[in-house]
């Protein structure tokens, strides 16, 4: 028995069929970013060989890239200020390792205390935004006359520097905690030491990692001012004893290694944190 359709009944009608719609992807949508950078590092290296190659700078104050490249193989062989470069570049390092992880070791926890107690924050949060937006700089004097000219105060001073950010970010992951995952894990019943391992922390992972990110840029920005506390080696000293000289090529190629490193250090921030919070960014 074949169905007879009703009188104005349309259930045949291709415009009434379900229609997909294609969701259109908002920001980057995963979209690899990577030939873009490259082009453009591309770009900026040909204007630096456009500039220096016609003379429209002083080679004075803009050595050409291949004067760079040949300085950089001269300090790689010889040295530079009576250390080479590895001494150099392993005393920096040791700086900012150390720095590093004491600001983690003591930003982090503060900053997750300071989200889930009033009392911690009220506390602290007015000293740390007091000092945070000074530039190291300004409080540099005082960590040579409290703290002498030996490595403490240059630890101390970077890791005033990475210390600030990296607890305001826990601080901000705690806070950002949509309040109906805490009530969902209490109601299952939950203790406090279970709800923070399992709810806080993850919750907190993301933003304590960008903070660590930006927490060591800021590090690096602020090595060559810890090594102009009487320093014998690391690439900032490096870079300043150039300056004084107007050893223009030996800045750059300063300049370049602390970049290289700062550039190592993210990306390998990056891939940490896509292995420990893969759910950041995707709901």
């Amino acid at each position: 028995m074949t169905d007879i359709a009703r009188p104005g009944s349309r259930a045949s009608d291709p415009a009434d069929r379900p229609k997909i719609v294609r969701l259109h992807p908002f920001g980057l949508d995963g979209a690899r970013t990577g030939p873009i950078s490259l082009a453009t590092a591309l770009l900026l290296l040909a204007a630096w060989f456009l500039v220096t190659h016609y003379r429209l700078v002083p080679p004075l104050f803009l050595p050409t890239p291949q004067e760079v490249a040949t300085q950089f193989l001269a300090v790689l062989e010889d040295g530079y200020a009576g250390a080479t470069l590895w001494e150099h570049v392993s005393a920096s390092l040791f700086r900012i390792f150390s720095a590093a992880v004491i600001a983690a070791s003591l930003g982090i926890p503060l900053g997750l205390t300071m989200g889930l107690n009033r009392w911690a924050k009220g506390v602290f949060d007015t000293p740390i935004e007091f000092y945070w937006p000074l530039p190291p700089l300004a409080y540099l004097p005082l960590m040579i006359i409290w703290l002498g000219i030996g490595e403490v105060s240059k630890i101390v001073l970077l890791t005033l520097a990475m210390f600030a950010p990296v607890c305001l970010s826990a601080q901000a992951g705690v806070r950002s905690l949509p309040i109906e995952r805490v009530n969902a894990a209490l109601s299952l019943g939950a203790g406090r030491w279970q709800l923070f391992r399992t709810i806080v922390l993850p919750s907190a992972l993301p933003e304590i990692l960008t903070g660590l990110r930006i927490g060591i840029g800021v590090g690096w920005s602020t090595l060559v001012a810890a090594e102009l506390i009487a320093a014998t080696r690391g690439i900032g000293f490096m870079i300043m004893s150039a300056s004084h000289f107007l050893a223009t090529d030996v800045v750059f190629v300063g300049i370049g290694i602390i970049a290289v490193f700062a550039f190592a250090f993210s990306y390998g921030m990056r891939l940490l944190e896509a292995w420990l919070v893969p759910w950041k960014g995707k709901s």
